[in-house]
């Protein structure tokens, strides 16, 4: 009975557009919950009360923080879809609190560091696929794209007469972005060197779309072979992207850049400019000597 409503629900989420990280998130929350309701020997979700969802969300296998807010997001939805379908009278899920995560200051290269790295693949860019490790650092921690953004840019997306590029975001959504005058002749050194005329624009040894295991291998090697110490990952190109721009145009051009759709998540980039800072204290009306 619990796996045939939960296969319902999955693919009621399929229908409903969510993304495919979202559905494997789904499927893999709504695992464990089966999982822990067999564990209590409850076999209807007529039976289900808000304690077991407590108890779910905070001590089963002992999950992290961000597990436990992924499980309480998934609950929240599967009980929506039981009460939308008159499988139970009320939404208790509704209730559940999403668990506060403490908010860190995110990573991101200094100038320094990125441009050490630059220089790391472009010593390495004398064959297509160390031009392409090239191409693929210059355009996340340029355009601070996501990873399966990155991945998923297909020639016909590119414009580069007119220096445009069409990205994919979360949620099937597409957007356009301005390529720099340098981005479009790298890239059309990499067609160049590729020969690749259709289809994506980055692909493996075996003339496939790359994996996202592909770029953590690129990383991983860089990683080893810098004396940068930081954790490489298209997250942190995507941070690094994000400061870099946000220091020279601002919260409303980095938003577009990063598509988002709140402003807020873009001012956690705001990182104090330390040229600006000291301007300002020049300025400052209290900071003059007093004249004698």
């Amino acid at each position: 009975m619990l796996h045939h409503i939960t296969s319902q629900f999955l693919e009621y989420c399929r229908l409903a557009d969510f993304s495919k990280r979202s559905i494997q998130a789904l499927n893999s929350r709504i695992g464990e919950f089966v999982a822990y309701l067999k564990s209590q020997d409850i076999r209807s979700v007529k039976k289900i009360g808000y304690s077991h969802l407590i108890d779910f969300v905070a001590d089963y296998n002992s999950p992290s923080i961000h597990v436990r807010k992924s499980r309480v997001w998934t609950l929240r939805q599967f009980f929506h879809f039981l009460t939308l379908h008159q499988l139970i009278a009320e939404n208790i899920a509704r209730k559940l609190p999403y668990p506060k995560i403490e908010k860190t200051e995110p990573q991101f290269l200094t100038i320094d560091e990125y441009k050490r790295l630059i220089k790391h693949f472009s010593k390495r860019a004398d064959t297509p696929m160390g031009f392409r490790n090239l191409l693929i650092i210059l355009l996340l921690g340029t355009l601070g794209i996501r990873t399966s953004a990155l991945i998923g840019i297909n020639i016909e997306d590119i414009d580069l007469r007119s220096g445009l590029v069409w990205i994919r975001e979360k949620g099937n959504s597409q957007r356009n972005l301005i390529l720099p005058e340098c981005l479009c002749e790298i890239i059309q050194k990499h067609l160049t060197l590729s020969g690749l005329k259709t289809g994506p624009l980055l692909i493996s040894k075996r003339k496939k779309r790359i994996s996202p295991r592909t770029l953590q291998d690129i990383f991983r090697t860089a990683a080893l072979e810098t004396d940068i110490d930081k954790t490489l990952h298209a997250r942190l190109f995507r941070h690094t992207a994000a400061t870099h721009l946000n220091q020279v145009s601002g919260i409303d051009i980095t938003q577009h850049v990063l598509g988002h759709a709140r402003r807020s998540n873009t001012q956690k980039y705001a990182h104090l400019n330390p040229d600006q800072y000291a301007l300002y204290m020049k300025q400052h009306p209290y900071m003059e000597k007093e004249k004698k």
